[in-house]
């Protein structure tokens, strides 16, 4: 957490006078919009404006977020996103632990940007920002956005619209508080949530309940051709630029595809490799069991990271060259 002069500095930037900014990571997911709006809102309860950024778009699935439809998205309004993190005197960087992270658009802005610059995340090795708050055992941004709102001693300002966004930060990020990071804190905290106004029932509806056609056609295709090698221990799923055409694919519309593989029993890592829709390059998402650390294996070899459980990279390699790479690399690990 912050320290407590730490926290009086931030107190005193946090003024009427001062333009603020959040921004969080390339392809937001629902951590990333939580804890954003989360926040947006925690500010206007103190009466402060804020305008939240996203490098590219979002899944229509987090869109019924009170005002998410007043988010900036970088890729659409360059000018506008431009302009605002030029002239911000205060940045909030959520979820991420680098600029680069960001995107190739919004990330030099980042790091050209003259403001005060405060990092909230809980990924691995971040880099130096003015002010840190980094903690990896924590299993969501948006429950660290409700530990700085304690630290400020203003739960008070907490209501239904920041107990909502919150809320669905940590229920995306926890895996509907499946993963092991999930404590009793955090349940403490989805408890304070449900107090302030959040509806358990309606956010998952709006959240999860958000099946198409298409998508179910997909997951029927992934899962028809499953593939589980070194000795049932990793579980491998892809998908092609052809597939994803042919079934109408829309941003967010695989969300969650790599845990079916990690639901088989006796499988110990899930990877799912995904052609991207325009560029040529792979997607990669790892999920993991127990001490298996996909975070160190993505750096190490697919020029990623993420959490010990959960991980992403990417590769510029074919699909069938990507796969190959990784069935050769998974078994010179010991697990």
């Amino acid at each position: 957490m912050f320290t407590s002069s730490e926290i009086s500095e931030i107190q005193k930037l946090l003024t009427p006078s001062h333009k603020i900014v959040i921004i969080t990571h390339y392809n937001p997911d629902g951590d990333a919009v939580g804890s954003s709006l989360g926040l947006k809102h925690f500010l206007k309860q103190k009466g402060l404006e804020a305008d939240v950024i996203v490098p590219n778009d979002f899944p229509k699935f987090l869109k019924w977020m009170p005002e998410a439809k007043q988010i900036i998205i970088a890729d659409y309004k360059r000018k506008q996103a431009g302009e605002a993190i030029y002239n911000a005197d205060v940045i909030f960087v959520l979820d991420f632990n680098a600029s680069h992270r960001s995107g190739n658009l919004v990330g030099p802005w980042l790091e050209k940007a003259r403001a005060k610059k405060i990092l909230i995340d809980h990924h691995q090795q971040p880099d130096a920002f003015d002010y840190v708050y980094s903690d990896v055992t924590i299993p969501a941004t948006s429950q660290m956005i409700y530990h700085f709102i304690q630290e400020l001693n203003e739960e008070n300002l907490v209501n239904k619209d920041i107990a909502e966004c919150l809320y669905t930060g940590i229920m995306t990020d926890t895996g509907g508080f499946r993963f092991r990071s999930t404590s009793a804190t955090t349940h403490r905290i989805v408890a304070n949530l449900i107090e302030k106004g959040a509806d358990p029932a309606m956010i998952t509806s709006n959240t999860w309940d958000t099946n198409t056609v298409s998508r179910l056609h997909l997951l029927a295709l992934i899962l028809s051709r499953i593939e589980v090698v070194k000795d049932g221990k990793v579980a491998i799923l892809w998908l092609k630029r052809e597939e994803l055409k042919e079934f109408g694919f829309q941003k967010g519309d695989t969300e969650g595809f790599v845990n079916y593989g990690l639901s088989i029993m006796g499988t110990q890592v899930a990877a799912f490799f995904m052609e991207d829709l325009y560029d040529d390059f792979i997607k990669i998402s790892f999920r993991s069991k127990e001490d298996v650390d996909v975070n160190q294996f993505s750096r190490k070899y697919f020029n990623g990271g993420g959490h010990i459980n959960a991980a992403g990279g990417k590769y510029m390699k074919t699909i069938e060259e990507t796969i190959v790479d990784f069935k050769e690399k998974i078994e010179q690990e010991d697990f």
